[in-house]
C-alpha cells in the first residue's frame, strides 16, 4: 500500500508539472554550489543523495531536499577544566579543522553532525588529557593533537566527516601552579648561576697555584719577579 501511494503521488506531481509548464519548471529545478552537495528525499524516503553541484530536478510535493557544506570548517573545543594523570587541574584551548566527506552520512546517520562533532571532540580532549601527566602535557602537545585527531575522526567516520587535524593552542595553568612553577624556575637559574661561578672560581685558584709552582720552582724567575714589584711600589 504505501508504495501504491508512493507512485500515485509521484505520477500526480508530474502530471502538475506537466500542466503548469513552464512555470512549473521554476519549481522542479535547485541550484547546488560548487562547495555543496543536495541530498534528496521523496516521501520521507531517501531518493539521492550527494547531488551536485550544478542544476538538480526535484518533484515538487512529493520532494524533499537538504544541502550539506563539503568546505572544511575551523572550530574552536570549548575549554574546561580538566584533570591530567598526577592530579592537577588545567584548560585547554584546541582547534578543530574537519569537514563532511559523505552528505548522504552526514544527514541520515545524525540529527546535527557539527555540534556532535565538537562535542565528541570536547570529550576525547578530557578523556586523553586524563591520561597523561602535566609534564608530558607541556612537553609534547603535538603528540597530544595527533592522539585527539585520531580518536575523533575513528568516532565520526561513521557520520561521514573527516577530521582534518587538532592543534592545541595553549594550556592554562592554575595561578598557585603558575607562581610556584616560576618560583622553581628561578631557583634553579640561582643555583646555575653559583654553580657557574663556584666553577670560575675554582679555575681561577687552579691557575694562580700553577703559578706559584712555576715560579717557586724557578728562583731567578722568582727573584725577578720580587725586584719588578719592589720597583713599582718604588
Amino acid at each position: 500500500p504505501t508504495c501504491s501511494v508512493e507512485r500515485c503521488a509521484t505520477v500526480f506531481s508530474y502530471i502538475l508539472v506537466a500542466i503548469f509548464f513552464p512555470i512549473s519548471i521554476f519549481f522542479c529545478i535547485i541550484t547546488v554550489r560548487e562547495f555543496n552537495r543536495a541530498v534528496i528525499f521523496r516521501m520521507g524516503r531517501l531518493r539521492k543523495g550527494g547531488q551536485g553541484p550544478g542544476l538538480v530536478f526535484i518533484l515538487p510535493c512529493v520532494d524533499s531536499y537538504g544541502l550539506v557544506d563539503l568546505r572544511t570548517r575551523v572550530e574552536i573545543i570549548p575549554s574546561q577544566e580538566m584533570l591530567t594523570k598526577d592530579a592537577v587541574t588545567i584548560s585547554v584551548d584546541a582547534v578543530l579543522f574537519y569537514c563532511v566527506k559523505s552528505s548522504t552520512f552526514a544527514v541520515i546517520q545524525i540529527s546535527n553532525v557539527h555540534d556532535s562533532t565538537i562535542l565528541i571532540a570536547q570529550t576525547t580532549m578530557r578523556n586523553l588529557v586524563g591520561t597523561k601527566t602535566l609534564h608530558e602535557l607541556l612537553t609534547s602537545r603535538e603528540e597530544l593533537s595527533r592522539e585527539v585527531g585520531e580518536a575523533v575522526h575513528h568516532a565520526t567516520a561513521r557520520w561521514g566527516v573527516r577530521v582534518e587535524r587538532v592543534e592545541i593552542k595553549d594550556i592554562a595553568l592554575p595561578e598557585v601552579l603558575q607562581r610556584s612553577l616560576s618560583s622553581e624556575a628561578e631557583a634553579l637559574r640561582e643555583a646555575r648561576a653559583k654553580v657557574i661561578s663556584a666553577e670560575g672560581e675554582l679555575d681561577a685558584s687552579r691557575a694562580l697555584k700553577e703559578a706559584s709552582d712555576v715560579m717557586s720552582e724557578n728562583q731567578i724567575t722568582l727573584q725577578v719577579s720580587n725586584a719588578d714589584i719592589y720597583n713599582r711600589n718604588c
